[in-house]
């Protein structure tokens, strides 16, 4: 189910004062950069992942990769980074 309006504004707020805890580098999307993802958002739910490519394009394309192969929602994207959210059920710290 996509994040309403109000649920964005809200995690935006709260990803605000978040730093990148997964950083893309040359050899671009990988199973181990993903699989780092994957932990990272299991145990944080909102995460800040920094992109490093080549132009704007590619990037958006990184980014909505990320979000299916992972089964998160894009909050939001600046720049070369992308905030990411996937709810954890057992944690419930953003609902």
């Amino acid at each position: 189910m996509p994040l309403t309006n109000q649920q964005k504004k809200k995690l935006k707020s709260a990803a605000h004062s978040l730093k990148p805890v997964v950083r893309l580098g040359q050899s671009g999307l990988t199973n181990t950069v993903l699989d780092e993802i994957e932990v990272a958002i299991n145990h944080h739910e909102l995460i800040k992942v920094k992109i490093t490519a080549a132009d704007r394009d590619e990037t958006v394309n990184v980014i909505q990769k990320i979000a299916k192969k992972t089964n998160a929602d894009i909050v939001q994207t600046i720049g070369f980074i992308a905030v990411l959210y996937r709810q954890n059920p057992d944690k419930n710290a953003y609902s």
